[in-house]
């Protein structure tokens, strides 16, 4: 699967608390997706329309927990698609970095 954008940031909270508070916002989501959950290793990723899967690793890092983002091209089927239309999306990259920093932001207050 290849990258499409990605961000990273830290939350100063324990690792534990912001993977579950993470997981509980994607699972609440507005749109159907499917998930995929390893808490052992801090991950969760979901997966939904045709091409789009988003990955967010949580590790620990001095300062509380590691937040990693990355947006992947799982399309199955035209695949070759998924970057041409992301380009006429002028901003995805900027877009996809503001909503990461809005979460990170959400997920230090609700701790």
């Amino acid at each position: 699967m290849k990258t499409l954008a990605q961000a990273s940031g830290v939350v100063a909270r324990p690792p534990a608390e912001v993977f579950e508070e993470l997981w509980r916002r994607l699972a609440g989501g507005a749109h159907p997706m499917r998930m995929d959950v390893d808490r052992e290793r801090g991950f969760v990723a979901v997966q939904g329309g045709w091409w789009y899967r988003g990955e967010y690793r949580v590790t620990a890092d001095p300062a509380g927990a590691r937040v990693e983002h990355r947006v992947v091209n799982a399309a199955s089927r035209g695949r070759w698609g998924v970057p041409l239309a992301n380009r006429f999306f002028i901003g995805f990259r900027a877009r996809v970095a503001a909503g990461f920093a809005r979460l990170l932001q959400e997920l230090a207050a609700s701790g």
